[in-house]
């Protein structure tokens, strides 16, 4: 990025979610104490104040046409109730405008549908809240939505999950566009993890799928979780819930949304996850535990699913939970 002062314009609009606007803007500010040079500007389509979703009335910076002509990133925040974002014309002409005049277009949570109403997301994968991910899906069929991810990544447009994923979101952007040094400085200034990897799941897939319907279900994820390291294979897991290994794999598409063996998976990553924020094993012994077989597995699934190697991946926790450094194998 060419190092003349980089525009970012936050779009707020009335019952905005307060989080969504300031998380991100207070990432930029931040980074221009420690070398960056973010303009950074709120705006607003009439030019007018908003009052968030918590009541709290934000001032902005002008209207939208008192931005320059080339924006470096545009961000569109959120707001719950989507649907009243998507009917307000005005607000989605100003934003289908600056798509237009913008080097990079981001999202936070609901932002997505905004983005999603001015076409700049058609045929791209996308994130959102992954409360709103069902709906995304059902309201713009030509997006391709992905529930699980903090962000999402496609060309130059990047859409984030729900609020705070807004702040890793802006870290990254931080990182890409003056280097992980000044990234890191920010997020210890602002008390955050260290940009969670884009992949990595908003939550525990034992929590998307603590409720199943069906018993059989229930069964195998009970018996998976109390021993991810056990070799469990379709047949072995069809075997603990007394129905075929067919028919297990529909009720698993069906009820969890992923097959057994990527539920098996998700699990064991889980497992290796909380032994690496714990431990100080080697990524051979985590591998070992966490059912992974060897340390390459690991190392693979791991640079799969959650973008980083499970070293960089516990030096992340090093200086938060004292635990001395894990020695890679």
């Amino acid at each position: 990025m060419s190092h003349h002062s980089h525009t970012v314009a936050v779009v707020a609009f009335g019952a905005v979610q307060l989080m969504d606007v300031t998380g991100p803007v207070e990432v930029f500010t931040t980074a221009n104490r420690y070398g960056a040079d973010y303009d950074v500007r709120v705006v607003s389509p009439t030019g007018a104040g908003v009052v968030t979703s918590s009541g709290l009335a934000l001032g902005v910076n002008g209207s939208v046409s008192s931005l320059p002509r080339r924006i470096g990133t545009l961000l569109i925040p959120g707001r719950r109730d989507w649907r009243e974002a998507v009917n307000d014309t005005d607000l989605v002409e100003s934003v289908t405008d600056l798509t237009d005049r913008a080097e990079r277009v981001t999202s936070v949570c609901a932002g997505a549908f905004v983005l999603a109403a001015t076409g700049v997301l058609d045929g791209r994968r996308a994130a959102t809240h992954w409360e709103l991910a069902p709906d995304l899906a059902v309201a713009l069929p030509g997006i391709r939505v992905e529930s699980d991810p903090l962000f999402v990544r496609d060309g130059h447009v990047v859409t984030s999950a729900g609020v705070t994923a807004g702040i890793d979101l802006a870290l990254s952007l931080v990182e890409e566009d003056w280097g992980a040094e000044v990234a890191r400085s920010v997020a210890r200034q602002l008390v955050v993890f260290m940009a969670r990897p884009g992949g990595q799941a908003q939550f525990s897939a034992r929590l998307v799928s603590s409720q199943p319907q069906h018993s059989a279900v229930r069964r195998v994820l009970d018996h998976v979780s109390a021993d991810p390291s056990a070799e469990h294979t379709l047949d072995s897991l069809a075997a603990v819930s007394w129905v075929s290994a067919r028919h297990l794999g529909r009720l698993f598409r069906t009820e969890i949304g992923m097959t057994p063996g990527q539920y098996v998976e998700s699990i064991r990553v889980e497992a290796a996850q909380a032994l690496l924020e714990r431990g100080s094993g080697t990524v051979e012994e985590v591998a070992q535990q966490a059912g992974f077989g060897s340390s390459e597995s690991l190392r693979r699934v791991f640079q799969h699913t959650l973008g980083v190697s499970p070293t960089v991946y516990h030096a992340r926790f090093r200086s938060t939970t004292g635990s001395r450094r894990i020695t890679a194998a």
